[in-house]
């Protein structure tokens, strides 16, 4: 009986093409048409994963984690140095979408950060430093500082139990009341002279 071979219908190139374009798992460098730079793993054509970007436009380099083509979960952005030439961590903590959010430090020099725990400061600055009067939210702790503060160190204040209950890591005994007889009065002195030796150093 005679047989014939049909030959097997073969795929268009462009569907085998466009199906190693695709990008799935690690991946080597990979590069946007404004010339930034990224090298990490992807999930349907998205970052996705553990994964570098850089951009180059500013030369900033993120390297951390991503979920469906945004910075999410723990990463630290970064950016040259133009006297060093050394990258200089700008800050290092959780994203969500991504924004900063949650746990995590801004860097502002090599010595200068602000750790990002939920505890937060209202008030006067100078030179990027805690000066004047202020208010220091110590949410983890339950407690708040209201007084005078001079190049980031309080100087005089109060400082009272605030939302200790709902604190994630409450102080051990709660702050005792105070008995001095004129707390106001004790306050504004202490003031008056620190304002006083500022004049006079100013």
């Amino acid at each position: 009986m005679p047989m014939s071979k049909c030959p097997q219908k073969s795929e268009p190139l462009w569907k085998e093409w466009d199906q190693k374009a695709q990008k799935n798992g690690l991946r080597h460098q990979v590069y946007a048409v404004n010339g930034d730079c990224y090298v990490g793993e992807w999930k349907d054509n998205m970052k996705h994963g553990k994964g570098t970007k850089i951009w180059k436009k500013k030369g900033a380099v993120y390297e951390g984690d991503w979920k469906f083509g945004k910075r999410d979960g723990y990463g630290t952005l970064s950016l040259p140095d133009q006297e060093t030439g050394k990258y200089r961590r700008l800050y290092t903590g959780w994203w969500k979408g991504d924004k900063k959010s949650g746990y995590g430090i801004q860097f502002f020099g090599p010595k200068e950060y602000y750790e990002e725990n939920g505890n937060r400061y209202e008030g006067y600055w100078k030179r990027g430093l805690k000066n004047g009067l202020g208010r220091f939210f110590h949410l983890d702790h339950g407690q708040l500082f209201e007084g005078f503060w001079v190049d980031n160190v309080a100087k005089c204040g109060t400082m009272i139990d605030f939302g200790r209950d709902e604190a994630p890591e409450p102080t051990q005994f709660p702050i005792p009341e105070v008995k001095v007889l004129d707390p106001d009065g004790l306050l504004e002195e202490a003031l008056a002279m620190f304002r006083k030796i500022q004049e006079e150093g100013d």
